[in-house]
């Protein structure tokens, strides 16, 4: 794990984010010898989490359906 100091850290951001993507985790060390860890946030989505789509289609439809599927 590599450990860098604020002002390295501050001027070479690509780098640092990068190498956190890689290893999942680098060091900031501050001049009070304070340590932050800068580790990827994973993103995460619900499965629900569905695109839209345009459908023409009117809500009494939708309801009439879903009222079918209820009675079988």
């Amino acid at each position: 794990m590599q450990v860098y100091t604020y002002s390295e850290a501050r001027q070479k951001l690509a780098l640092v984010l990068e190498q956190a993507e890689n290893t999942g985790k680098v060091l900031i060390r501050r001049k009070d010898g304070r340590t932050f860890a800068l580790v990827l946030e994973k993103n995460i989505s619900s499965p629900l989490d569905v695109p839209s789509i345009k459908a023409k289609i009117a809500t009494q439809e939708i309801v009439d359906i879903v009222r079918q599927g209820r009675e079988r």
